[in-house]
């Protein structure tokens, strides 16, 4: 875990509203020189905080634009089992976002596809072809009312 004190929040802060934001863009706005922020985009950089830089696209500008949550249980919840499962959905490009739940169900998996043929074809000829997978729960998304790529810190 870093320590992270308030120029560190601010700063990081700057990088999530926009990473194109250049060294001297943010030293004004944190009223600081720049070799300062440099050091410490570096140090973020290099301890692991910032893994990496991403464009966030307008998903209604792409074809799929279609939104699922899958909740999904297993037969068998032995770490081994879980273990596989990971590994396989990790490799399956519909999946943007999968969590290990506690609780009812033992995944909650994002999917984004073209439309619900794709859907349908995702969830039973590859979601549902995974071993271990006992049961599909799907909720499907009508409108996007909030999303956000800013970790709070």
């Amino acid at each position: 875990m870093i320590k992270l004190d308030k120029t560190d929040h601010k700063l990081l802060a700057l990088l999530q509203e926009d990473a194109k934001f250049n060294v001297k863009e943010i030293a004004a706005k944190l009223n600081m020189t720049k070799t300062p922020v440099y050091e410490r985009i570096k140090r973020y950089e290099r301890e692991g905080l910032i893994k990496n830089y991403v464009a966030v696209i307008d998903k209604s500008m792409v074809q799929t634009n279609m939104v699922v949550f899958c909740s999904v249980s297993l037969d068998s919840q032995k770490l081994e089992e879980i273990e596989t499962f990971s590994k396989a959905v990790s490799k399956l490009p519909e999946v943007i976002e999968c969590y290990l739940m506690g609780g009812a169900n033992d995944f909650l998996l994002k999917v984004v596809v073209k439309d619900l043929d794709a859907y349908h074809q995702f969830s039973s000829g590859k979601l549902a072809a995974l071993p271990n997978v006992d049961q599909i729960r799907s909720t499907f998304v009508l409108n996007e009312v909030k999303r956000s790529t800013v970790y709070p810190v």
